[in-house]
């Protein structure tokens, strides 16, 4: 099984430990193969009758551009297109969450997920009632977004997020709202039945209908992600119907970033769609590899170091690179894990879980400075130093070429 799959099932398994409070750490191991795979091995501790409950309080990292970030979640229904995982529910349907520019100050805080997205990750991961971890403990996740909080004026880039096979659109939630300080408005797309559960605009959230099969074909569902991307911009850009504040996307730039799996659908996006004018693949195998001429346009890899360095195991990204036509950039950084370019490896730390290699708030300071960094540049125009080359403030971070 190829290495986003697997990586898919430690997100769940990361999640499990989140959730259930049980686990005394995880040890981080990488098997060497054609298209590497990364595995976590985790203990859990023995329930006693006497274990303390514990009580997980989250916080992800506070924007650093000079705007808030207002949220707004939005339901979008394809009419014209069946759920390719379960046709019988009808037309493909998507939530979408909306993070903007915002004024300081206004808005009320926004929780992480709803109560059904996160009872949905307790009910995966079969978490027993005795964790002390409920739905609301998970959905208070403090965000540093705003519900309704007032946009800023001007016309901003669109960026397009998309998570790892198996995880719900909040687990980039972290770079989403980066993004937006920085004067983005970005969607996250949450994709239908692919993961622990998106809620949907009648308040259902169907569980993931493809996550257990062993059969799947990745292609398959990269090839759907980015009919997902494209149908979405569609609702964004066209009439400005899908969202009351449609108005603040400049509909001539338009990005995508993806994780893992997400990332290889960046890639299947730009490649389908020419609106997309730059993209971003944040540790993940390519599905499929793109062919030289698929894309011209701006890329960036950003990967681990362990996986994804030039002559490394995953060799769909030394092919990547050679194929890729435009302005690219390929990083790796030292010591990350997979979910450091996640908020999973943040909020695992904060439930009590050792973590390994770089750490967590790292991670995630290297992947908001350099994926905003790129966009500024490729999107905005606004030359980035942190593009030139290696840089002291950020040993970690290495150029492939």
């Amino acid at each position: 099984m190829k290495r986003n799959r697997r990586i898919s099932a430690v997100a769940a398994l990361a999640l499990a430990a989140l959730v259930t409070g049980t686990g005394t750490g995880f040890a981080a191991t990488t098997t060497p193969s054609a298209t590497p795979v990364a595995t976590h091995a985790f203990d859990t501790a023995p329930a006693t009758a006497t274990a303390p409950t514990r009580s997980f309080q989250g916080t992800l990292p506070a924007p650093t551009g000079p705007y808030a970030a207002g949220k707004e979640v939005i339901h979008l229904t394809d009419a014209n297109r069946p759920d390719p995982w379960v046709p019988s529910s009808g037309p493909r349907q998507l939530t979408v969450t909306m993070i903007y520019p915002a004024v300081p100050g206004t808005g009320t805080p926004a929780p992480y997920m709803t109560l059904g997205e996160a009872a949905g990750i307790l009910q995966r991961q079969k978490t027993p009632a005795s964790s002390g971890v409920t739905p609301q403990t998970l959905s208070s996740v403090t965000t540093h977004a705003f519900d309704g909080a007032r946009p800023q004026r001007g016309k901003y880039p669109l960026v397009v997020l998309s998570a790892a096979h198996e995880n719900p659109r909040m687990t980039l939630t972290a770079l989403a709202t980066d993004l937006a300080s920085h004067g983005y408005v970005v969607a996250l797309v949450g994709h239908t039945n692919e993961d622990s559960g998106e809620t949907l605009a009648n308040g259902q959230t169907p569980p993931c209908a493809i996550c257990d099969n062993p059969a799947l074909n990745l292609d398959s569902v990269v090839a759907s992600r980015a009919t997902d991307v494209s149908f979405v911009i569609d609702q964004l850009t066209h009439g400005n119907t899908a969202w009351r504040l449609a108005h603040l996307i400049d509909k001539h730039q338009i990005g995508m970033a993806g994780h893992s799996l997400g990332g290889a659908s960046a890639a299947a996006t730009m490649i389908a769609d020419p609106r997309v004018r730059a993209g971003v693949n944040m540790d993940g195998t390519f599905h499929p590899t793109p062919m030289p001429g698929q894309i011209n346009r701006p890329f960036l890899m950003l990967g681990t170091a362990e996986n994804h360095s030039a002559g490394g195991h995953n060799t769909t990204w030394e092919q990547a690179w050679a194929a890729l036509g435009g302005y690219k950039e390929w990083l790796t950084v030292t010591d990350a894990d997979h979910f450091n370019f996640s908020d999973l490896d943040l909020l695992k730390k904060q439930a009590g879980f050792p973590t390994q290699g770089l750490s967590p708030e790292r991670g995630l300071v290297i992947t908001r400075e350099y994926v905003t960094a790129f966009f500024d540049q490729t999107l905005k125009g606004i030359h980035s130093p942190l593009l030139d080359g290696p840089s002291p403030n950020n040993p970690e971070v290495l150029f492939q070429h």
